[in-house]
């Protein structure tokens, strides 16, 4: 399997270290299998003769005009994390001459892969329209903006959609590197992870700040302010319109184009918080917090758990 990663100027370190080590690591371990898969072949491309990373180290790489098509490309993060930072990245020209790589390469059949803000020069390409990804969860906002024909879930830690592999914040590399070596040999891929200390985790979502999110809109955020005080005493469409001021569709339109979700889910992920926070700093029962958050029993809350972030009680108390 030949595979490139694209490295283009102020690469996230950690990121492609995480690529890089990771499928590496899958190699040297391949020999010790009983049915050992070929090594894959990776190659640094770059856009430019000369790349540096975010902290200034100079990367090695190859033109993309003197490779061959690839069997996987894979985009690690760029340095730019915050939304202003990061949309004045994108303004780069080597960025639209990197999309059009990535067309073609997958034009002629590779696979695409992309983590963290590498999801964004993935979406500047236009193959991920109409296609489900993820990305870093507290780019969603502008990610959803910027592209509103892709199909966005912050919430999942990797994404596979047709030939297409994205994944969430910087240590998702890790398994956006671990869903490659997969596709060749499942057992590979749980060896290196074994070696390598990486944790089964399917979702961001106990990651995410809340209200980190709501400020991309003061509609939104106003939302968030008044469903933090009434979590106890439960939702209302109507309620919350009038605290906040605006029509009940003018709410739910609001909160789908910043966060993609309807106003009763982003109020459940608002409960799910709450009731880790008490999980992991208390004492109290899975009944009492569940009262506490507007529920009348623990199992609903379990149930609830589960569901948004594959954790249950006894997992979630365990990681405090």
């Amino acid at each position: 399997m030949r595979i490139h990663i694209l490295v283009l100027d102020g690469v996230f370190d950690l990121g492609l270290a995480a690529l890089t080590d990771t499928l590496s690591t899958a190699n040297q371990l391949a020999g010790s299998l009983a049915q050992a898969p070929a090594p894959v072949e990776v190659t640094l491309v770059g856009m430019r003769r000369r790349v540096r990373t975010a902290q200034g180290l100079t990367v090695p790489v190859v033109s993309v005009h003197r490779v061959a098509t690839p069997d996987v490309v894979l985009v690690p993060a760029l340095g730019a994390k915050m939304p202003a930072t990061l949309a004045a990245r994108l303004a780069h020209a080597d960025v639209a001459d990197a999309a059009l790589a990535l067309q073609q390469w997958w034009r002629s059949g590779a696979v695409a892969g992309a983590a963290c803000t590498g999801t964004f020069l993935l979406a500047e390409s236009a193959l991920l329209d109409g296609q489900r990804a993820t990305t870093s969860w507290w780019l969603a906002p502008m990610f959803r903006q910027r592209y509103p024909s892709v199909m966005l879930d912050e919430s999942r830690m990797l994404v596979n959609s047709a030939r297409f592999i994205t994944a969430g914040a910087a240590l998702a590399h890790l398994d956006l590197a671990l869903s490659v070596v997969r596709s060749r040999s499942p057992a590979l891929a749980a060896l290196a992870a074994r070696y390598l200390l990486i944790e089964a985790r399917g979702s961001q979502a106990e990651f995410v700040i809340a209200d980190h999110l709501t400020h991309a809109d003061p509609v939104v955020e106003r939302f968030e302010g008044w469903a933090r005080q009434q979590l106890a005493q439960g939702f209302s469409l109507a309620a919350a319109a009038i605290a906040v001021g605006v029509s009940k569709r003018t709410l739910a339109r609001r909160l789908h184009s910043v966060l993609g979700k309807t106003p009763l889910s982003y109020f459940q992920d608002l409960r799910v918080e709450r009731a880790v926070q008490l999980l992991r700093t208390g004492s109290e029962s899975i009944d009492q917090i569940a009262e506490q958050i507007g529920y009348s029993d623990g199992v609903t809350l379990r149930l609830l758990l589960r569901r948004k972030l594959g954790r249950g009680v006894w997992e979630l108390r365990a990681r405090a």
